[in-house]
C-alpha cells in the first residue's frame, strides 16, 4: 500500500511542475468529468444509459428511447451534486448540510419526499448478509461520522482518507437510496480538497468493486484502500493523457 501511495503522490508532484491550465482547459476537463463520473458511478448501480447517452442527457437535454426515465433524472440530479462538491473545495472539510443539500440535489427529481433526509426505514441491500445499522441508529452514527471527520484527516493519508470516507459512509447507509454515489462523490470531494484529481471506477470492475465494499461493511477494509488507489493510480494515467503529457 505505501508503495502505491508513494506513486500517487508522485504523479501529484509531477502535474504539479506543469504549466498552469487555461481557462479553456479547465472548463473542458470539467465537463469531461462532469461526464464521465456521472456515468461511472451511475453504472455501477446498474443504470442503463451509455457515457454517450449520458452525455446527450446531461449537455443537450434530450431522452434516449427506450431507456428508462429513472436513468435520466439519475444522470441529471449526479450532474447536479456534481456542480454542487465543486463549489466546496476551497474547504478542508464538508459539512452536514453539505451532505443533506447533496443528497438532495442527487435524488429531489425522483423522490423529493425522501431527498435530503435520513431514511426512516430498514434497508436490505441484495447480495449480502451484512446488517445495516435500524433507522434510529442513522442520526448518532452520522454525528459520530462527522466527529470522526476531524481525527481522520489528520492520522490518515489522504488517499486513506478519501477511502475510508467512502467506506463508513456506505456502511451506515444513511439514506433510503443513493448512498454509493454519495460516497463516491465525498471521496472525490476529499480528494479534490488534498489536491489530488478526481477518480473514476470503471464499470467493468463492478464485480470487484462491490465484493470490497462488501468486505469493508465488516470491517476489513486494507482492499478497498489498495482498490481505490490503483484506480487513482489509473485516473493520473487517463488524465496526462487528456493533456499530452507524459504518463508519470
Amino acid at each position: 500500500m505505501s508503495m502505491t501511495l508513494e506513486r500517487i503522490d508522485q504523479c501529484k508532484q509531477i502535474l504539479a511542475t506543469k504549466k498552469p491550465l487555461t481557462v479553456g482547459e479547465v472548463q473542458q476537463l470539467k465537463e469531461y468529468y462532469r461526464i464521465g463520473l456521472t456515468y461511472t458511478s451511475n453504472a455501477l448501480e446498474g443504470n442503463s444509459l451509455t457515457e454517450t447517452e449520458t452525455k446527450v442527457v446531461i449537455e443537450d437535454g434530450l431522452t434516449v428511447s427506450g431507456k428508462p426515465l429513472r436513468d435520466h433524472l439519475e444522470a441529471l440530479g449526479h450532474s447536479s451534486a456534481y456542480d454542487h462538491i465543486l463549489t466546496l473545495v476551497g474547504q478542508n472539510n464538508f459539512t452536514e448540510s453539505d451532505l443533506l443539500k447533496l443528497h438532495h440535489l442527487f435524488y429531489h427529481r425522483i423522490d423529493g419526499v425522501h431527498a435530503g433526509v435520513y431514511r426512516e426505514e430498514r434497508i436490505i441491500v441484495t447480495g449480502t448478509d451484512f446488517k445495516f445499522p435500524n433507522p434510529s441508529e442513522v442520526p448518532v452514527l452520522m454525528k459520530e461520522f462527522f466527529e470522526q471527520l476531524i481525527e481522520q484527516r489528520k492520522q490518515l493519508h489522504p488517499v486513506v482518507f478519501a477511502a475510508w470516507v467512502h467506506i463508513r459512509f456506505v456502511t451506515i447507509h444513511p439514506f433510503i437510496d443513493g448512498n454509493g454515489r454519495l460516497a463516491r462523490l465525498l471521496m472525490n470531494l476529499v480528494l479534490l480538497q488534498h489536491g489530488y484529481i478526481i477518480t473514476l471506477i470503471p464499470p467493468i470492475l463492478r464485480y470487484e468493486y462491490i465484493r470490497l465494499v462488501r468486505a469493508g461493511n465488516f470491517g476489513k477494509c486494507e482492499e478497498f484502500y489498495e482498490f481505490i488507489a490503483q484506480c487513482i493510480l489509473e485516473s493520473y494515467k487517463e488524465y496526462t493523457r487528456l493533456l499530452g503529457l507524459t504518463a508519470p
